[in-house]
């Protein structure tokens, strides 16, 4: 089997759509998608996933089905930066501050901390995996212990329009690791494409593997540049990037 974990174009998030930029990026991303076979689609609540992938359902003349737990990774925080101000996402934090506490690098301890267990953040992803392993169940593959058991066995394509900071919750489900790494290490532009695969090499026993992470071949193909939503500044006084 095979799952597409596709990021909304580029966001206009006071509108929750997309930008200009964002509808184009949509665009080529349906003349690459619409090739496709697939089995199932699911979408995000949210309106920038939900138009990103209204272009390829118009052009396959298909529906998704929609999932509120596939909305952006939504818990809050008291970063520690950023006491007395605001609460920020549970996965925008300063590099300073999570490398600094070692439970951040552990499967078993990220969620450890007084400013996740405050915020909730253990709550929210057991909501988030427990769908998600409801859902391939349904596909087919039922979690056991660390890996899937395969009751059906399919090469099917499923398809996710989703947001950056889900997918590393999903991949984190399918990789057995820390989201923190991925949400610290991995950026992923507006309208990529992450591809996993199944690997079964032994009978009933299936572990899932990424093939391509991010890919946005179509925007290089249709003379796109990738947006910079996501990522920030590279030197500090980029003074035109982001850099909080």
């Amino acid at each position: 089997m095979r799952l597409l974990i596709i990021r909304h174009g580029d966001p206009d998030y006071e509108r929750d759509s997309l930008t200009e930029k964002g509808w184009r990026e949509a665009e080529l991303l349906s003349r690459r998608l619409s090739k496709l076979e697939v089995a199932k689609f699911y979408v995000s609540s949210l309106g920038r996933a939900k138009d990103t992938a209204s272009l390829t359902l118009e052009k396959m003349g298909r529906t998704a089905i929609e999932c509120e737990w596939l909305r952006e990774f939504w818990p809050r925080i008291k970063r520690p930066d950023m006491v007395g101000k605001r609460d920020t996402l549970a996965w925008d934090w300063l590099p300073e501050d999570w490398t600094a506490e070692e439970n951040y690098f552990r499967r078993d301890g990220w969620l450890d901390t007084d400013i996740m267990r405050q915020g909730g953040v253990g709550e929210a992803y057991e909501e988030v995996i427990r769908n998600f392993d409801a859902l391939l169940a349904g596909h087919g593959y039922v979690r056991e212990g660390n890996l899937y058991r395969v009751e059906r066995a399919n090469q099917d394509t499923i398809v996710f329009f989703c947001h950056f900071g889900l997918e590393c919750v999903l991949l984190s489900r399918l990789m057995n690791t820390s989201p923190m790494i991925l949400w610290h290490h991995l950026c992923a532009a507006p309208s990529s494409v992450t591809t996993v695969y199944t690997e079964e090499r032994r009978p009933g026993k299936a572990a899932f593997r990424v093939s391509a992470f991010g890919d946005i071949s179509h925007l290089y193909a249709g003379g796109e540049e990738p947006s910079f939503s996501a990522r920030f500044c590279e030197t500090y006084d980029s003074a035109d990037e982001r850099h909080d």
